[in-house]
């Protein structure tokens, strides 16, 4: 067993083999370590999310050497029967690559009792082992666009069912019609970590549907109010966010949340929300309309706040040609870090960032939508959560309870806001990052280059990760395939071109490519806030613990 560093909160357990891999994760479940709060358990390996402020790296890490991890794998998990129909498009390529016919495969399929390692890829899926040995293949050579909710497949000698349409390499051999996520259930996930399965023919079922308790989808309640936001114009990238879903990886849903968390904060507070309140995350062109009364606020990123007053039946049928100057609107600048009162009818009218990534909308009472597993954040990659804002979209605000709205600044506020401090496009910014899990399987001259060179950060990056683009790529000196393993916010996962991407608020649970090292979790508010076009350059953390406490004064440092 080995500790392994991620992060300044987060330790990476490797061990021997899957089984033990397993254990440790169920040992943990059944005897928490004070300080720790979430568990991302993978091939080999397990994920530990912790409080620094509660248990350090050193003590936490010593706590987890001494864990018996013997247990038999799957023992006496709960057995869970999934009905499958045989028909899938890979049958006979797989019967062929085994050397049997399609009549074996189904036989050695149904014939095991298989455990439910990890969860991964997607809310849902599980990762199935324990089958016959002889069922050992290859992923797809070419992976498929779109594989259908139901597929049943392999890959190597795991088994597993895709929740929902996407793309895969797996073969696919057969269908359920058991759901393996959906949100009117409790849990929502099928298949959890532990469990164990067996595959019967669809026909020799029952059909029988989970026998968790299905819950009513909860209703927006507005609390009475008659107040909302209604969409013009979505602009770029415009979502709800609040501080995201953590504390699910049993179920392969990663936490997701706000790029900017302190931004987010603000927003919130600023209008007399509890901190932890949805915004609106948008990268600008975002155009609100007021039903009713209402007070927001604009945080993150420095972006123009215009307030254009309501129209009249006369202006809206005038053009500006037309309309006398006596009667022309007269907009107004919101703002800047402040509470403000839109009016019914007005209209905020956001322009795109200048210095920054993402800015926020708070509105004072909150927006009464229905959360997804207790979080009002929407998550790009899975899907969970609400759907990304369009034009037309209205969106119920509660009625505000009592509570003081906050003020950072009086009527002057100081040449170096928050806002004068964060990227622009063509800035080179500083960010700190702790090398590991797997800095070992990259060249020495990898590592240095990592940390000689400035990263531009690419077009296509977005809540999933920053694409980064360096002179020199990042070499590995190991070639030997990854298996699987959890990944966290701030990692830097190198696939086989050598450019890295830094995770970011919507990665995946788990990945298969290594992670040479992370940005330090105090960093990571500013890297959500670094624009397209800017450059990172990285900087190595010696002492991780030592500046898990630091403030973010020095993550505002950058090079010009």
């Amino acid at each position: 067993m080995r500790v392994l560093p991620v992060n300044t909160d987060v330790l990476l357990v490797e061990l021997d083999e899957l089984s033990q891999a397993v254990a440790l994760n169920q040992s943990l479940l059944d005897d928490p370590i004070a300080g720790v709060h979430e568990l991302v358990p993978a091939a080999r390996t397990v994920l530990v999310r912790f409080h620094p402020t509660r248990i350090d790296a050193a003590e936490l890490t010593a706590l987890l050497l001494e864990r018996d991890v013997s247990a038999p794998l799957g023992a006496d998990g709960e057995i869970v029967q999934m009905p499958v129909s045989y028909d899938g498009d890979d049958l006979a390529e797989v019967a062929d690559l085994l050397g049997v016919t399609p009549a074996d495969v189904i036989a050695m399929h149904t014939a095991s009792t298989y455990t439910v390692a990890f969860t991964g890829f997607a809310p849902g899926f599980s990762y199935l082992v324990g089958g016959d040995p002889r069922l050992n293949v290859p992923r797809r050579s070419t992976p498929r666009t779109a594989i259908p909710a139901g597929a049943v497949g392999l890959a190597g000698t795991y088994s597993g069912i895709y929740p929902r349409v996407s793309p895969g390499g797996w073969q696919i051999i057969g269908t359920t019609e058991l759901p393996m996520f959906d949100l009117r259930l409790d849990p929502p996930a099928t298949l959890r970590p532990g469990m164990r399965v067996r595959f019967v023919e669809a026909e020799r079922s029952t059909r029988q549907q989970p026998t968790a308790p299905q819950t009513a989808a909860v209703a927006g309640d507005d609390s009475g109010s008659r107040t909302a936001l209604e969409v013009v114009e979505p602009g770029l990238g415009s979502t709800l966010q609040d501080l995201g879903r953590p504390g699910h990886a049993d179920l392969g849903v990663s936490r997701s949340g706000a790029l900017d968390h302190d931004s987010a904060r603000l927003a919130a507070r600023l209008v007399g929300n509890a901190s932890d309140a949805a915004s609106i995350e948008t990268h600008g062109g975002l155009r609100l309309r007021a039903i009713g009364e209402l007070v927001l606020a604009v945080t993150g990123a420095q972006v123009s706040a215009t307030v254009r007053p309501a129209s009249t039946p006369e202006t809206e049928t005038e053009t500006d040609a037309e309309r006398p100057a006596a009667r022309m609107p007269a907009p107004r600048s919101a703002p800047e870090l402040q509470a403000f009162a839109l009016r019914d009818g007005e209209t905020l009218e956001l322009g795109f960032p200048t210095r920054g990534n993402v800015a926020y909308v708070g509105v004072r009472g909150g927006f009464a939508v229905a959360p997804v597993l207790d979080s009002l954040s929407t998550d790009v990659l899975s899907g969970l959560g609400p759907e990304p804002l369009r034009a037309g979209d209205v969106l119920p605000v509660r009625r505000a309870a009592v509570a003081a709205v906050a003020q950072i600044w009086g009527a002057d506020a100081p040449d170096d806001t928050l806002h004068s401090r964060l990227p622009a496009p063509g800035d080179v910014v500083t960010l700190d990052v702790v090398l590991g899990p797997r800095t070992e399987m990259f060249a020495d001259d990898a590592v240095q280059a990592l940390f000689d060179q400035q990263w531009e950060v690419t077009a296509q990056s977005n809540r999933v990760g920053l694409r980064l683009h360096g002179p020199t790529p990042l070499e590995r000196r190991d070639h030997r395939e990854l298996e699987s393993e959890g990944t966290s916010s701030g990692a830097l996962q190198v696939p086989p071109n050598g450019q890295p991407v830094l995770f970011m608020a919507d990665h995946p649970l788990t990945g298969g490519y290594p992670v040479i090292g992370s940005v330090a979790s105090y960093h990571l508010n500013l890297a959500g806030q670094v624009p397209i076009g800017a450059s990172i350059r990285f900087r190595a953390v010696t002492d991780p613990q030592g500046q898990a406490s630091a403030t973010d004064d020095a993550s505002l440092t950058k090079e010009n």
